[in-house]
């Protein structure tokens, strides 16, 4: 399976000729979604769902599918009858080849005045776990972690405890819009010294082999 980092938080995943995108929101590029055969939606916040760049991939591939929450779904399927799946925690499904499964329920807490919205993260292939908004832990083994590392809703000892806590081989950094070239290295050195785990951040166009 190859990954190729888009930015923000939006992954390609690459294997047997069919490609599968998450999370192409507003912070990722406007074609991050073309080209997937399959499209996978953690939660409704705008940079990870961008209704025209999901549109368009769906438009620019007849047979593309996307699965996705409730309240995602429910902006898409009218225009695309049997082409989007309602999907939630404990689910389990095929996605162009991928076998995927869905674990966690709710956005983590960006402060107690704010209302928690749902959010799901995706094992796919056994292997690359993103988790979307949340510091979900699977409860599987996960080869490769998808490590949302900056956001309004987490703080560097949280994300380096979540490490931690779900025992990748690797992870590779996510949410990362919002972090300047001075302070990456701060990121870098603290996540990887701390979190028992090899880390590294791809940037928007750089691929890996997993």
């Amino acid at each position: 399976m190859k990954l190729t980092k888009r930015l923000h938080s939006c992954v390609q995943l690459e294997k047997d000729g069919r490609t599968l995108v998450i999370d192409p929101g507003t912070f990722s590029e406007p074609d991050a979604g073309l080209g997937a055969d399959a499209l996978l939606v953690t939660h409704e916040h705008p940079d990870h769902f961008e209704e025209g760049r999901l549109r368009a991939a769906l438009d620019a591939n007849p047979a593309a599918q996307l699965w996705t929450l409730r309240s995602v779904a429910e902006k898409l399927a009218p225009a695309y009858p049997g082409r989007v799946h309602t999907v939630g925690h404990g689910d389990t499904f095929t996605a162009a080849g991928f076998d995927v499964q869905v674990h966690g329920e709710l956005h983590a807490v960006i402060h107690p005045d704010i209302p928690r919205i749902t959010n799901v993260g995706y094992l796919v292939d056994a292997s690359l776990f993103h988790p979307g908004d949340a510091l979900t832990v699977p409860g599987a083994a996960v080869e490769t972690l998808m490590l949302p590392v900056h956001a309004p809703w987490n703080k560097i000892a949280e994300v380096i405890d979540y490490v931690r806590e779900v025992k990748p081989n690797q992870a590779f950094a996510i949410h990362d819009v919002g972090l300047t070239d001075v302070v990456l290295p701060i990121y870098a050195t603290q996540i990887g010294n701390l979190g028992g785990a090899p880390y590294g951040r791809l940037t928007a166009g750089d691929s890996a082999d997993l």
